[in-house]
């Protein structure tokens, strides 16, 4: 009886979210499977199952694996610089200043500098695009051709060029995300005890030594779960690049990516089980990055 009751208790205070959850999370992604085996346009009231026709029809879609191959490129590239340049950042402001009296010390200002770094977290995404779309115009008036007219460089078309308009959004994805990261990574240094520092500092380990024996090992379960958000990150990107360079993936489908592809085939084109089929191919992907993630840097854990 008294088992009983314990586990009505917890069940009363579980039960709220769980429902809550279910309607508005699970229930959404059952109802965009059962979606994605339909031919349904969106607002016939006529709903036609076609089984797995749309999925057999990604494989032949150039624009779905056109789409693929940019977030592979933003997988690879954007997680890795967004940590490399948050973990340098990060050391700087904790443990940049060398040794102070009796401990570790970050560089001057730093307190300062964290907030500098962490300012782009409280812009929105339409914001963070319409000012860069400001900083790359293909004209001189824009911030970046301005600075490169003064050395008598041409305008450069940032979001027009095929070769560099993926490379131009990443780039700001990056600048958005780094002082979040920088963040997280402080949090995590801050929970190292300083004697291991003090201690290698003591028998003459450099600030490198520093960083890649002691740091980076400690924080290797934070930098994971960073890579993992990160990855989620650039398997999506709508916002910003709806906002930078609009929804065509102009140029040349340099900037098509599936969360664009997906908005235009349920909204322009009227192809909503198509669209769904897209969004399971699409969770299906982000859900085997992080499980692979997971398992590839899994490791014993170390205690502090």
């Amino acid at each position: 009886m008294e088992r009983l009751r314990k586990y009505g208790f917890v069940a009363g205070f579980l039960i709220v979210p769980l429902t809550l959850y279910s309607v508005f999370v699970i229930s959404p992604y059952v109802q965009a499977f059962q979606l994605s085996l339909t031919s349904w346009n969106g607002y016939s009231s006529i709903v036609r199952y076609v089984g797995l026709d749309n999925f057999g029809r990604l494989l032949g879609d150039e624009v779905f694996w056109q789409a693929l191959r940019n977030h592979g490129l933003l997988l690879l590239a954007m997680p890795l610089t967004t940590l490399v340049i948050a973990l340098f950042l990060s050391f700087l402001l904790n443990l940049g200043g060398g040794t102070r009296g009796a401990g570790m010390r970050g560089v001057w200002g730093s307190k300062f500098y964290r907030v500098v770094f962490f300012f782009p977290q409280v812009l929105a995404v339409a914001v963070v695009g319409v000012l860069f779309q400001a900083i790359y115009r293909p004209d001189e008036d824009g911030v970046v051709n301005g600075l490169l007219a003064r050395f008598g460089v041409e305008p450069v078309g940032w979001l027009i060029e095929p070769r560099l308009a993926l490379w131009s959004v990443m780039a700001v994805m990056v600048w958005q995300g780094v002082g979040f990261y920088v963040v997280l990574f402080s949090a995590g240094m801050a929970a190292i005890p300083k004697d291991y520092f003090e201690a290698a500092a003591i028998d003459g380990a450099g600030r490198a030594r520093l960083f890649f024996s002691i740091t980076l090992p400690l924080l290797r379960d934070t930098v994971q779960v960073g890579w993992i958000y990160l990855g989620i990150a650039a398997m999506d990107g709508f916002a910003l690049i709806q906002v930078l360079v609009g929804d065509k993936g102009e140029p040349d489908g340099a900037t098509t990516i599936l969360p664009i592809t997906i908005y235009k085939n349920a909204f322009s084109f009227g192809k909503v089980g198509y669209a769904s089929a897209m969004g399971v191919a699409l969770f299906f992907l982000t859900v085997t990055f992080a499980v692979l993630t997971l398992r590839t840097t899994r490791r014993e854990r170390v205690e502090l």
